[in-house]
């Protein structure tokens, strides 16, 4: 079988292009995998980072691929589908996350040959900051494809809303697992100088405005004297609404920043000196970041927004807040820590998924299910 993967590979950085060079691994032990990159995946004026690309710092493995389609360029829309088209692929596989991909890849999926089975994997299907041509961009979008691969019901059901008869089947995130093993708790404590024997507590990931930092430093600042919390991530945006927060609040001398872009080898210090990660989204539908602290059996505290009550307190993997706000967070994790045996059933729970969600059952589901389109 040919498959042809579109989306963003290496030089790329971030959960995106991880988890597309895991998926054209573990296809290509069965297949043959072709990657097209994105030539520019979006304007610099769109992103709110420091960089969309990796730096020698980030040691991130190259995956091959050709890079192809501009977003911003219509020609190289015609020039992707037509080399797409020439490959011959029985499958092409895209993500999709954000509407700004709609027009160039409902384009593509439209002209890469009758003989190929289109399938993208919805990470959203409404943006978690929304504006007002998401929902026509989306629905081009989704007219082109034949059938959808999603990680949560949250999603599914965004999907069904738009396109209510669109084949799906719903699976959930794999595990990522090339961050390496976890390391002695005190090592890497002090790899990241933190004090020893506290409790902590890990943001982590891109620090936007939807998942909550701010809720989270609200819920430390009512946290007693043995907590501390670990914030690690880059910013997109300003930080200074986060600064001032902190600057403001009891107990700021026990939050540790890293406000960058962590790069794989270093994302094991931080789970391995954690006791829980926190995610006190605003929205959300699934999360990588979940599936690096399942990789590390890190418990987690989760809102009940989008799949994360499905995919973490469904599942006994952690706590789920049942209101977004500092003080109902400030008390699950309080709620956490009195009771060990918490921590110890949410790990137990962790172990039986980490079997679960391996690329490869992720894998052979997507194929077959593209196989029945």
């Amino acid at each position: 079988m040919r498959i042809a993967i579109l989306s963003c590979f290496y030089p790329f950085r971030g959960g995106i292009a991880q988890f597309n060079a895991n998926l054209y691994l573990e296809l290509g032990k069965s297949s043959i995998v072709k990657a097209f990159n994105f030539s520019r995946q979006y304007p610099d004026i769109l992103f709110p980072g420091k960089t969309q690309y990796v730096t020698p710092e980030d040691e991130a493995v190259p995956v091959e691929s050709e890079a192809v389609l501009d977003t911003a360029n219509p020609l190289t829309w015609i020039s992707t589908a037509r080399k797409i088209r020439e490959w011959k692929p029985d499958i092409l596989i895209m993500r999709y996350w954000m509407s700004w991909f709609a027009p160039s890849l409902g384009y593509v999926a439209r002209h890469v040959g009758e003989n190929c089975k289109v399938v993208a994997i919805l990470d959203n299907v409404v943006p978690h900051e929304p504006r007002f041509f998401d929902t026509p961009f989306t629905k081009y979008f989704l007219k082109g494809c034949d059938g959808f691969v999603t990680m949560c019901d949250a999603v599914s059901s965004d999907l069904l809303r738009l396109s209510p008869h669109a084949r799906h089947i719903v699976r959930n995130h794999p595990l990522y697992s090339h961050f390496g093993e976890k390391l002695p708790r005190l090592a890497a404590e002090e790899k990241l100088g933190l004090e020893h024997g506290r409790k902590n507590i890990l943001f982590f990931g891109l620090i936007r405005h939807y998942k909550g930092l701010d809720i989270l430093l609200e819920a430390f600042s009512g946290l007693g004297e043995d907590y501390q919390l670990i914030i690690a991530g880059e910013p997109y945006g300003s930080f200074e609404p986060y600064q001032k927060i902190i600057d403001r609040i009891p107990g700021r001398e026990r939050i540790h920043l890293f406000p960058n872009y962590i790069k794989d080898s270093e994302v094991k210090d931080y789970f391995s000196a954690a006791d829980l990660t926190v995610l006190p989204y605003r929205s959300a539908t699934q999360s990588g970041i979940s599936s690096v602290s399942y990789h590390f059996e890190v418990p987690m505290i989760v809102t009940a927004v989008g799949g994360l009550k499905e995919t973490i307190g469904d599942t006994g993997t952690g706590i789920v807040a049942a209101d977004v706000s500092a003080e109902c967070i400030r008390e699950e994790i309080e709620n956490y820590f009195s009771n060990p045996a918490i921590g110890e059933s949410c790990k137990s729970h962790i172990r039986e998924e980490k079997k679960r969600l391996s690329w490869e059952n992720f894998s052979r589901d997507l194929l077959s299910f593209a196989e029945e389109l």
